[in-house]
């Protein structure tokens, strides 16, 4: 009898641990699966560089934004009238940048800081703190020239300003463009900087623009305030 009850108890005993076990492993796969999870989420986070720009993805990012952002018409807003604008496809990157620049309202706290008589009008900077501040949140990232054959610097074109010195990959600056305003064009500065984009209204505008009294540094007496917006 005592063998019997024995044998019963280490049965029971055997149940008990092999259900535990089973338990356990049940547990330890789920906490697996869950890490592995994560571990897939991470993972795939990272291999989305276009998640947010820096200087460090500045390629990645603006390819993806552009394939989400097709849109090629702005309008430059101003007190003495708008300026239409049309960006070429065939430069993504410097066309994305726009749109992206356009899209967070960037340009809108900026001025046209520089005209140049019969030469160009030149926009994207200003000594407003914000300005600034969305510069340094970026980390004031440069983007890789895409010049083009049949993109000259006419009358009308829009191209990206770039520092000169210590540059000699003609890195372009993100956040600085300008406009050529001489009817003989600019065709010295092709190839130097990316036309990405034309004047399509607003001659006018830009006439009355280059008529404004400039300081030495050819920076306007009186702020040019600017907005720009999509319009496709």
């Amino acid at each position: 009898m005592k063998f019997l009850f024995r044998a019963f108890f280490l049965v029971i005993l055997f149940l008990f641990y092999k259900c535990d076990s089973q338990k356990k492993e049940r547990s330890n796969k789920k906490v697996t699966k869950n890490k592995s999870s994560l571990k897939k989420k991470k993972e795939e986070k990272i291999t989305k560089p276009w998640d947010s720009l820096n200087s460090k993805n500045t390629e990645a990012f603006l390819t993806e934004y552009g394939k989400q952002n097709p849109e090629t018409k702005v309008i430059i807003k101003t007190k003495f009238g708008n300026i239409k604008l049309r960006l070429y496809e065939d430069v993504p990157i410097h066309r994305a940048n726009f749109i992206f620049l356009t899209k967070i309202k960037y340009f809108n706290t900026t001025v046209i800081y520089r005209v140049a008589k019969n030469f160009v009008i030149q926009g994207g900077n200003s000594d407003n703190m914000y300005t600034q501040k969305q510069r340094r949140k970026y980390g004031n990232y440069l983007m890789k020239p895409e010049f083009r054959k049949h993109r000259k610097h006419k009358y009308g074109a829009l191209a990206a300003a770039r520092q000169w010195e210590n540059n000699p990959d003609k890195l372009s600056s993100p956040f600085e463009f300008y406009m050529v305003h001489s009817k003989k064009g600019a065709h010295h500065l092709n190839n130097e900087h990316t036309v990405f984009g034309e004047v399509i209204a607003g001659f006018d505008t830009m006439d009355k623009i280059s008529k404004v009294k400039v300081g030495v540094d050819e920076w306007p007496v009186n702020d040019i305030q600017m907005t720009i917006e999509i319009l496709d």
